[in-house]
C-alpha cells in the first residue's frame, strides 16, 4: 500500500474498531491474570499450573505485540511518527513464532476464561499480522486505488 492508502486505513472506522478491541482485550486480560486468573491458577494440579503459566505468557506476548503495533499505527496517523520510521523492524509486529504457535498440549485443563482469552488474542494477533503484511509489504501487492484497498482490507479481516 502506498502512504495515502495506509493513511486511509488508519483514518477509517475499521482501524478504530480494531484499536478499541485490542486495547479492551489488553485491559480485560490484565484484570483476569492479576485477579481471578491468579486465584484459579493456585488450585490447578501441577501439570496444569505449568501449562497455565506458559499459556498466560503467550496471551500476554500476543497482546503486547498487538497493542504496540496498534499504538505505532495511531502515532503515524496522528503525525507523531513518520511512516518510514514505522517500517523499521523494531516497530513491526514481532514474536510471530511464539504468538502464532499452538500449544503442544491440550488446553482443556485450563480455566475457561483463559482459554477464551487465548482464542480471542490469537484471532486479534492473526488479523493484525495480516494487516502488517499487507500494509508494509510482506503480503501480495494489492491493486492500486479503492478496489485494491477494499480487497486488502477484506483479506485482512477474513473476507473473500
Amino acid at each position: 500500500m502506498n502512504d495515502i492508502e495506509t493513511t486511509s486505513f488508519t483514518d477509517g472506522a475499521m482501524f478504530d474498531k480494531t484499536f478499541d478491541e485490542g486495547m479492551a482485550l489488553v485491559e480485560e486480560t490484565a484484570r483476569y491474570l492479576d485477579g481471578k486468573g491468579r486465584e484459579e491458577a493456585r488450585v490447578l494440579p501441577r501439570k496444569a499450573a505449568m501449562l497455565y503459566a506458559g499459556e498466560s505468557m503467550r496471551v500476554t506476548t500476543r497482546l503486547m505485540q498487538a497493542a504496540s503495533w496498534l499504538l505505532v499505527q495511531r502515532a503515524v496517523r496522528d503525525g507523531d511518527m513518520e511512516r518510514d520510521d514505522a517500517l523499521n523492524d523494531r516497530y513491526r509486529l514481532g514474536s510471530r513464532e511464539i504468538c502464532l504457535g499452538s500449544c503442544a498440549e491440550d488446553t482443556a485443563p485450563l480455566p475457561g476464561e483463559l482459554r477464551d482469552l487465548l482464542s480471542r488474542s490469537d484471532s486479534l494477533y492473526r488479523r493484525i499480522a495480516r494487516l502488517d503484511d499487507i500494509l508494509f509489504g510482506q503480503g501480495e501487492a494489492a491493486p492500486s486505488g479503492a478496489r485494491g484497498q477494499m480487497d486488502a482490507l477484506a483479506q485482512a479481516f477474513g473476507g473473500n
